[in-house]
């Protein structure tokens, strides 16, 4: 199995090599991720600028690794074309320091990222953890190690694009994992108007958003300390649902089984 790690956090963070540590043990793993912080900007792919995709020193052995001057949906295209000429079996993206709910995902590069591999026709997950410190990575990567050997394992009968959220907590404190869909939420941004003492300039400033914690969704599956596993789009056909509440299923009895971080 051949597996794409990318991510929009840039290709030292934390989070991408604790994922690519475990996901070495399912199959042949490639980095390549944006070589600075490029959160919030969604599916933007690079069009009037050039575009570079340089080799560069893995922190884990065995990883073919590469940087991009460019946003995760343009580390997913050049990876697809150029690093690995077309062989990905599985786009893996983060895992990201924040999570990515609801509406969130619209403008999310770590989703942006998985995005493009759905584009392509490949498989992908997108993976995040609600936390902005102290993360617990490592229950993360153990649960994209296990998504990655279900999806390789060829049960799906449409490709997918899985949206991974955990709530940030030591594996014996999550209550299980749930299918779930996208939940809403209302943004609070507000604009400032300011002055650098030459001219005018805007910023923008996130307020406190107001969730809609549905039964059922994203949103909700967190605040019940769960994790959450929302497939885009969000209508899969009768196979693939009835694949994901098994695979949610067996997850779950692993987790709770204390089976996870063994």
């Amino acid at each position: 199995m051949k597996i794409l790690v990318t991510n929009d956090d840039g290709i030292y963070a934390d989070g991408l090599w604790a994922l690519v540590k475990e996901l070495r043990d399912v199959g042949t793993v490639t980095v390549v991720a944006p070589d600075r912080e490029q959160s919030g900007v969604g599916t933007s792919v690079t069009l009037h600028q050039p575009l570079r995709l340089g080799k560069t020193k893995p922190l884990l052995k065995r990883v073919d690794t590469y940087s991009v001057e460019g946003t995760p949906a343009d580390s997913v295209i050049l990876a697809l074309k150029f690093a690995m000429r077309d062989r990905a079996d599985l786009v893996v993206s983060g895992i990201n320091e924040g999570a990515n709910l609801g509406n969130d995902v619209f403008i999310s590069g770590t989703v942006g990222a998985a995005l493009q591999g759905y584009f392509y026709g490949i498989p992908a997950i997108a993976i995040s953890v609600a936390a902005f410190e102290g993360f617990h990575f490592d229950v993360a990567a153990r649960l994209a190690r296990l998504l990655a050997s279900g999806i390789g394992d060829g049960a799906l009968t449409q490709k997918l694009l899985l949206n991974v959220n955990l709530p940030n907590l030591p594996r014996e404190k999550i209550e299980g994992i749930e299918i779930t869909k996208l939940g809403e939420r209302k943004y609070a941004d507000r604009i400032e108007q300011r002055h650098d003492g030459r001219r005018q300039y805007y910023w923008i400033v996130h307020g406190e958003s107001q969730w809609n914690i549905s039964p059922g969704s994203d949103i909700w599956a967190l605040k019940q300390n769960r994790i959450s596993i929302t497939p885009l789009p969000n209508n899969p056909d009768s196979s693939n649902r009835h694949f994901l509440n098994g695979l949610a299923l067996k997850l779950s009895q692993e987790l709770l089984d204390n089976n996870l971080l063994k």
